[in-house]
């Protein structure tokens, strides 16, 4: 008996030296991806806006907030009265039938206004992230098992259903129905992370990595900064705020498809990639396990790989200081600096902006250390986590102590956005260099932890800020931030790794056949 058994190969080396320049399909692939988070973060990022034109304010008329009371939605016959004219909708006229019915299904004005109390406002933007914290890990197991393409369509036609129907939910079903339809699109968003991470696990060759990477990562940057103008035009226009939430629901289903007839979900499932292409790729990735027959994960040597436990921790820092930045600061600035940072766009979407841009240059600058070889991909990815992470704690503690000048606040805030986002090619990308294979799982476990333990900065700050105006209690928020930036990085620098695990290829599988003689043979697939 005798047993041929494959030799281990390096993490990272090539079968043979198989280089390609231009556009390819894994390029594609990466646009499709950044349209995906594109739409998602967008989404996220509407409900806040949504919410204003939703809820009555001092200045609304009778007129206006007409529709407050729901009886309306058990009856056609309408009365509404303006200041000048007197309508009474009745099934006597076929034309104010048709307009009650409008009226009924929210695709005409006056649109509905709630009496929701501030309370009520932040437990449904909060209720997104409930679901979306709850399917972290299975939404792993999901993309290992299905694969992203059935992934990440499903998510977004999920949200396309729900978002379209949430004017009629709100109408008829109040705050709670729209508690559970924001609670869905957090399940169905929750799967959106860990699918892109499993699909650049199976695309993106190491020479590539962090430019298709930060490719399709930014969308995080992007969407808001879209979103957020978008949504406050569609508001105000005709459409009015139901027009939100339809308008994204098309956007969804539409990206959905996208997905669906573009993206598969490794490169020799793609029908038109070229065989130099699949080859390149193929070769650097080494062998990846087929999603209609994927083994099982190793859970064993995922939890007791020392670098998982580190990215765990920089991902943890990276949650915190990025809910200080989008939850805390605004109201830093409005409470201590005077100045509402919402009601500008342009100073909202400055920061976003500046991350957008300055991320593909730390890609390009991460891919050429390593092309280059000046620096090997484990020292790569702590160099770029560093780079991201020091300059924003510094900036956090010189924040506590700026003058209240708005000029000096937003450069500031521009800054530490745009060195933050280095860290999308140090912690981010680090799982798919541990193990293609099951990055997915990976970061749907370092992004769950991350967010439970991130989504206590708005609890700690808000046992710190007993007076909101007070510069001392928020020079405490922004040290504790700051000092979680600065420890876990160097906690990351100290534990993390960007060598391939020895546990990422499949096992072969071993036949035995019968030789002449009769006797077995063992032999590996």
């Amino acid at each position: 008996m005798r047993k041929i058994v494959k030799e281990n190969v390096e993490a990272n080396s090539y079968e043979e030296d198989v280089t390609i320049k231009g556009w390819g399909y894994r390029h594609q692939q990466c646009i499709v991806l950044f349209c995906c988070m594109t739409t998602a973060y967008s989404l996220r990022a509407c409900m806040g806006v949504a919410l204003v034109a939703m809820i009555v304010s001092d200045g609304d008329s009778e007129y206006d907030i007409r529709f407050n009371n729901n009886t309306v939605a058990n009856n056609l016959e309408l009365n509404i009265t303006t200041s000048t004219e007197n309508y009474v909708y009745t099934s006597v006229s076929e034309e104010y039938k048709i307009d009650g019915v409008l009226s009924v299904l929210l695709l005409t004005n006056p649109y509905p206004k709630f009496n929701w109390s501030k309370k009520i406002q932040d437990t449904i933007l909060a209720s997104f992230f409930w679901g979306y914290m709850l399917l972290q890990i299975p939404a792993g197991q999901l993309a290992h098992r299905f694969g992203s393409r059935y992934l990440l369509s499903g998510a977004l036609f999920i949200n396309c259903v729900v978002s379209f129907s949430l004017p009629w939910a709100a109408f008829y079903g109040g705050w709670i129905c729209v508690l559970v339809f924001r609670i869905t699109q957090g399940l169905s968003q929750a799967c959106i992370i860990p699918g892109i991470h499993t699909h650049l696990g199976k695309w993106t060759p190491l020479k590539e990595r962090s430019r298709l990477s930060a490719w399709a990562y930014g969308g995080q940057a992007l969407g808001p900064v879209l979103g957020l103008p978008i949504t406050g035009f569609i508001a105000a226009s005709p459409l009015g705020w139901p027009g939100i939430f339809r308008f994204y629901g098309l956007l969804s289903g539409l990206v959905g498809c996208l997905i669906w007839w573009t993206i598969a979900d490794t490169p020799v499932k793609h029908p038109k990639i070229s065989t130099i292409e699949r080859k390149y790729i193929e070769n650097d990735l080494g062998d990846t396990y087929d999603s209609k027959k994927p083994k099982s994960v190793p859970w064993s040597k995922i939890l007791t790989q020392r670098g998982m436990y580190a990215i765990c921790i920089g991902h943890i820092g990276q949650t915190w200081g990025q809910l200080t930045l989008y939850s805390e600061v605004p109201a830093f600035m409005d409470k201590v600096m005077g100045v509402n940072i919402k009601a500008n766009g342009l100073l909202t979407a400055l920061p976003f902006l500046a991350m957008w841009f300055t991320n593909f240059f730390f890609s390009w600058a991460a891919d050429m250390l390593i092309v280059k070889n000046i620096l090997s991909v484990t020292h790569t990815r702590k160099l770029a986590n560093s780079v991201g992470c020091i300059p924003s704690a510094i900036g956090l503690i010189v924040l506590a102590f700026v003058p209240k000048n708005i000029v000096v606040v937003e450069s500031l805030l521009v800054l530490i956005c745009s060195f933050k986002v280095a860290t999308h090619v140090g912690v981010y990308v680090n799982h798919i260099d541990i193990s293609p294979n099951f990055s997915g799982t990976m970061m749907s476990i370092s992004n769950f932890v991350s967010n439970l333990c991130g989504s206590l900065a708005p609890i700690v700050a808000g046992f710190i800020l007993t007076d909101v105006t007070s510069e001392y209690l928020w020079r405490k928020v922004f040290f504790i931030a700051a000092g979680m930036y600065f420890f876990t990085n160097l906690l990351y620098v100290l534990l993390g790794t960007g060598e391939r695990a020895v546990w990422n290829d499949p096992p072969e599988e071993i036949k035995t056949i019968k030789t002449p003689e009769n006797e077995p043979f063992l032999t590996k697939d």
